[in-house]
């Protein structure tokens, strides 16, 4: 337990601070710019982050939305239990989730739809014989053809809205205190150093997309609606009584950390 509890304390350092909460959306919108610059400014050398079947890309971008619900939900669960010991409560937090599966799945789907809507096929990437006879992207493909729409970036949606969302969730660690019961203590930092680290590679991963990959524009609309999402869940929604809440970040019981101990 020792080195996993080394390897939490710099990190929640880090990343378990207002400070992050406030100045991480500014610094992906701050990464996104920055990278869409380096690209613009002149063609990039090829890297291993630069090809699409890079490891971190196949086994953790294209699933960013598994890795981020399965690592949250006993996180959520255990924490917000400990600190209310109402099940009701902890099942009102859990529903955090749904809610972002369905922001995932509108989002993407909404992507894909405008894709469709703008797009034509051509014969090549380089757009120079158009066939008119496919009128969607599935058609194009199945005819051996490119289709080029208005492609707005997935990748730096999700990467956005993943990234905050863990952030959120992990400030429940400022009120909870697990010193007295090892086993627990064990769980929770496991839990927050996996997330810690699925969060790094977000930013690491929403880095490389920014620098090689979509148009500035397509980049833009991604990480603006990304944020837009987690804006209107955690700062403005889960504010009302009829949502699913923010997690506990304070407790009027005690200056002191309530401590878990079963």
């Amino acid at each position: 337990m020792e080195p996993l509890d080394r390897c939490a304390r710099p990190l929640r350092t880090a990343l378990v601070r207002s400070s992050m909460r406030l100045w991480l959306p500014w610094g992906l919108l701050g990464l996104m710019l920055g990278g869409s610059l380096l690209k613009a400014l002149g063609p990039l050398p090829d890297s291993y982050m630069s090809s699409k079947r890079n490891l971190l890309n196949i086994y953790f971008v294209k699933l960013a939305w598994a890795w981020t619900f399965w690592l949250l939900l006993p996180f959520i669960a255990i924490t917000n239990y400990c600190l209310s010991r109402n099940v009701l409560g902890m099942l009102r937090r859990i529903s955090t989730l749904l809610v972002g599966t369905m922001v995932w799945y509108v989002c993407t789907s909404l992507f894909l739809h405008i894709e469709d809507f703008t797009g034509s096929c051509y014969r090549s990437p380089a757009l120079d014989v158009l066939f008119q006879e496919h009128l969607s992207k599935w058609q194009c493909r199945q005819g051996g053809g490119f289709w080029h729409g208005f492609d707005i970036s997935g990748h730096s949606f999700l990467l956005t809205y993943c990234a905050l969302m863990i952030v959120e969730e992990m400030a429940v660690l400022h009120v909870l205190n697990t010193d007295r019961s090892p086993r627990l203590h064990a769980v929770v930092n496991a839990l927050f150093v996996g997330l810690s680290f699925l969060t790094l590679i977000w930013v690491w991963m929403f880095f490389c997309t920014a620098l090689y990959f979509h148009d500035f524009s397509q980049k833009l609309f991604g990480t603006l609606v990304g944020l837009s999402a987690w804006y209107g869940t955690y700062r403005f929604w889960y504010l009302k009584s009829f949502s699913p809440g923010l997690p506990p970040q304070n407790t009027s019981l005690s200056s002191k950390k309530p401590n878990c101990s079963r």
